[in-house]
């Protein structure tokens, strides 16, 4: 079903547009309220989610302690959040748009037959900042424990995710009748081709800078490092799903290191957290629904503060098909001022985008493992220059 999510969420789409005429007005209501249900469901459970791959995630790093586990850790936060904050200035470049997406919303509202509002028990980014602390802590200090802990939490947590999402294709389908009723849907369909065109250019363009500066501006390396990469750049398209394209991704980050030993560690450890597709689409989406909406362009101390958590919550990001945007979610509500309809809107998108978000993820992955590889034999020159001067 993962691998079909595009292609139900397109069917339905097609569906409820085709039956909106014969729907009663009490179905559309229900459908509404099933999705603001789900909504708080997902919002009630995402600290408890944010908390478990935190946790697991800095146990594995505890684990694996070591001078490149840090290099590798910097360079990952530094990546995310380089592409997260160029993609600030195309999706400003994407509000200015004349694009007209959808029209502001008027009197002519659908309503929700009932509302379910579930507490929420702790705050989102408490619960980051605790798994990381937790994490690591109890890895030093009782690191049997942290294992057995970490190995239960990724059980439960993946059963979440898994049930969670069934239910999306039912979470996007309440909105799509919302929007339709509200007068928007036929210019959202119609629009975004632009948007997700323009996201693609700005992920590619991205990573084929990396690749081609890593290769030292030399054409020949740079098509042969990038022809390496292609079986997982089209199995993660396929998949959606980077950790479905490791093998691959593996297979092509040894062709392209001098030390294939270092790309193998590096694969695996980034796979789920270096996420420059994601870092590219979510921001610029985020501004076009922005638009959409007709709220105003963030501030660039709010963008900033926005950049922070987003790459925090990536160490959060499942390894399943839209995970990449359930965790951002209480993000995009807290920092940008999504409400249920624009949540629900960024949901149904990325996920209609997610095999070229993931081809981009995985090729990008590559590329970092090919510029950490380089940094290692530029650090290993120096010490040995140093070694023989002494």
């Amino acid at each position: 079903m993962f691998r079909k999510m595009p292609f139900i969420l397109l069917a339905i789409i097609g569906v409820l547009l085709l039956l909106d005429n014969i729907l009663p007005l009490e179905v559309k209501s229900f459908l509404y309220a099933i999705s603001l249900t789900i909504k708080s469901v997902i919002i009630t459970l995402l600290p408890f989610i944010i908390f478990g791959l935190l946790f697991k995630v800095m146990t594995q790093l505890a684990h694996q302690a070591s001078k490149i586990i840090f290099v590798i850790l910097t360079g990952v936060c530094c990546s995310n959040f380089f592409s997260t904050f160029i993609s600030h200035y195309i999706g400003i470049w994407v509000y200015h748009f004349d694009l007209s997406l959808l029209e502001p919303q008027n009197a002519h509202t659908l309503s929700p037959l009932w509302t379910l509002e579930l507490p929420r028990i702790i705050a989102n980014d408490k619960a980051m900042y605790a798994g990381l602390i937790m994490g690591l802590s109890l890895s030093y200090f009782r690191p049997k424990t942290a294992t057995f802990i970490a190995g239960y939490l990724e059980q439960a947590i993946n059963f979440i995710l898994n049930v969670l999402t069934y239910f999306i294709p039912v979470f996007v389908a309440g909105f799509v009748v919302k929007l339709n009723y509200d007068g928007a849907i036929s210019t959202l369909l119609q629009d975004y081709g632009i948007v997700f065109a323009l996201i693609a250019l700005a992920q590619f363009c991205y990573i084929s800078l990396i690749y081609f500066l890593g290769n030292k501006l030399r054409f020949s390396p740079f098509f042969t490092s990038m022809k390496n990469m292609l079986p997982a750049t089209i199995a993660g398209f396929s998949t959606m799903s980077s950790a479905a394209a490791m093998p691959l991704t593996i297979l092509g980050a040894e062709k392209n290191a001098t030390q294939p030993a270092l790309a193998r560690s590096v694969i695996p450890a980034t796979v789920n957290i270096h996420l420059i597709g994601d870092c590219f689409a979510i921001p610029i989406l985020a501004y076009a629904i922005l638009k959409s909406f007709d709220l105003p362009e963030p501030f660039l101390i709010d963008y900033l503060l926005f950049s922070f958590y987003f790459v925090l919550a990536k160490f959060s990001v499942a390894a399943v098909p839209g995970g990449g945007i359930i965790v951002m979610l209480p993000i995009l509500e807290s920092y940008l001022g999504f409400n249920a309809p624009m949540l629900s809107l960024i949901t149904a998108l990325y996920i209609l985008f997610d095999p070229v978000i993931t081809a981009a993820n995985v090729l990008g992955n590559g590329g970092f493992a090919m510029m950490i590889d380089k940094l290692s034999n530029l650090f290993n020159q120096n010490t040995s220059t140093t070694q023989d001067l002494a």
